[in-house]
């Protein structure tokens, strides 16, 4: 894969394929599929989780719990690791607090 073709992997998303030494542990053309995945996953899971939010009430934290719960099932398609930075990226999309995300104050 030549450095024209590779997307943007962040830090935060390169660190769940990195060992300790931090070689990759899975080839880059995989781990930035896996990242676009993960990506489009968090996009597309805004606007429903706004919308359980407004509509429903249901607090912030709470759907974000949801969320995670729905994509830690197997079925979901991504690792345990994957479901937790979707998580993350969709609470720092959303703008809204979140235990793994440094706090804005």
């Amino acid at each position: 894969m030549s450095e024209d073709n590779q997307a943007f992997v962040p830090p935060s998303f390169q660190a769940l394929y990195r060992d300790a030494r931090g070689r990759w542990t899975l080839p880059l053309r995989d781990v930035a599929a896996r990242c676009e995945l993960c990506e489009d996953l968090a996009q597309h899971l805004t606007e429903h989780c706004r919308g359980v939010h407004v509509d429903i009430g249901a607090d912030a934290q709470d759907v974000l719990g949801r969320c995670l719960q729905g994509l830690l099932q197997p079925e979901s398609g991504v690792s345990p690791e994957e479901a937790r930075w979707v998580v993350t990226r969709l609470a720092e999309l959303l703008n809204w607090p979140h235990p793994g995300l440094p706090s804005a104050e």
